[in-house]
């Protein structure tokens, strides 16, 4: 299987474990808990020195199934699951924070991460947002209590890219932990482990998912990070080798403690849906290129935001970083163009908030869901009122294409 290409090993990574009654999938085991023959058994799962089960919040066979194929992905040594990728964020720093810690994250991060870190301002631990696309403004954010770092690849929805591997190498010389969110280009674009990244973050509900038809959310350990000089674990957790503790860590004092526990339900929604991810991100990237080329050369748009294009800030760190530039794009309607006009005069695309579906969503973004951190932090985001975001799906090019040449076709200010 090791020699298989990825795709191919994901679309049988069941089948390499125990399936009950030989079927292709790992089916949904729903129990709440599990029993064990002797207490000394159901001792020993819970203290962690046998693996099992012990009770429903902290996973079950289905969501397990799942995070192995993350795993797979991500070339991780483990994966913790999460009822959503807010939750696999939150709980994951709340497990490895402490009071009087520093955090250095991107200045352009996804709104509700945004939001996440004022709140984790406001119960002790100092944040530091900084332009990642440079490494130097990392480095000079960096102080004695800093615990880790967060970026995410491609921003939403501007769409600047990190300076990746600086920062990566930054955080190595430093001992600092590197998180990275891939949730924009997924592990089919790129993998986090190869910039040094320590943990891995995705919200599942977007492209892995795909269908738009359930929530979840994963942390992943790459393995690179070592866990015996992080300050602050817990002793009952430090067991046998280091590599280990941070994740074991994450699922009990994160998953366990605060319960946000991904359905078996929605796990095995997930799991059938990355079976195609390649497949999807292929077409969706396709589509987005085209649809930003287009886009960029119509009178009634102002700017185009998307790695792919040569006009991006960082189109040739996307190109030496990525496979593909992503699904995302976003654009600035000109002077007298009233966004809202334009989103109503699409007919085929989709209002909605959502990422990574299959069908092409758009939405106006200052409004919506940038509109609760005010207009000074916007500004400095470089989001603009008429900024528009696009997710863009795997329709048939012509019907994208030919959708936003209807609608731009008759754009007025109201």
């Amino acid at each position: 299987m090791k020699n298989l290409h990825l795709s191919t090993r994901l679309l049988h990574a069941d089948r390499q474990a125990t399936v009950e009654h030989g079927a292709i999938h790992k089916p949904l085991h729903i129990a709440t808990a599990y029993s064990y023959e002797t207490a000394a058994e159901l001792t020993a799962v819970f203290q962690g020195n046998q693996s099992g089960y012990v009770y429903g919040r902290q996973g079950n066979p289905t969501t397990a199934a799942l995070e192995a194929k993350i795993s797979l992905l991500e070339g991780a040594v483990g994966t913790v699951s999460f009822a959503t990728g807010m939750a696999a964020i939150c709980s994951m720093m709340l497990a490895l924070l402490k009071k009087g810690d520093h955090v250095v994250a991107s200045q352009f991060l996804f709104g509700n991460t945004a939001s996440w870190m004022q709140t984790l301002s406001q119960i002790g631990c100092d944040v530091t947002l900084v332009d990642a696309t440079e490494t130097a403004h990392v480095a000079a954010a960096l102080r004695p209590a800093t615990r880790l770092v967060f970026v995410e690849t491609i921003a939403n929805p501007r769409t600047q890219v990190a300076d990746l591997n600086g920062i990566g190498a930054l955080c190595a010389q430093r001992g600092v932990l590197y998180v990275v969110d891939s949730t924009m280009t997924t592990p089919c674009l790129f993998q986090a482990k190869s910039v040094g990244a320590s943990l891995v973050i995705h919200s599942l509900s977007k492209s892995i998912c795909g269908h738009g038809n359930a929530l979840g959310g994963s942390v992943s350990d790459t393995g690179l990070f070592d866990w015996s000089g992080y300050p602050n674990l817990h002793g009952a957790y430090c067991k046998g080798t280091s590599t280990g503790w941070g994740l074991l860590q994450i699922r009990k004092k994160g998953l366990r403690d605060i319960g946000a526990t991904l359905s078996a339900e929605h796990g095995h929604r997930i799991a059938v849906g990355a079976e195609t991810l390649a497949l999807r991100m292929e077409r969706a990237c396709a589509n987005a290129m085209q649809l930003a080329l287009w886009l960029e050369q119509q009178p009634q748009i102002a700017r185009v935001y998307y790695p792919g294009l040569p006009s991006h800030p960082q189109h040739e760190r996307s190109r030496s970083l990525f496979s593909g530039h992503g699904a995302l794009l976003a654009f600035e309607t000109a002077a007298g163009i009233d966004p809202f006009v334009l989103l109503d005069n699409l007919a085929l695309i989709i209002k909605s908030s959502h990422l990574g579906d299959n069908r092409t969503l758009a939405i106006p973004v200052a409004h919506t869901i940038f509109w609760e951190m005010g207009a000074e932090q916007r500004a400095s985001m470089g989001i603009a009122d008429s900024l528009i975001r696009v997710s863009v799906g795997i329709e048939a090019i012509d019907d994208l294409l030919g959708d936003f040449r209807q609608a731009l076709g008759k754009p007025r200010t109201p």
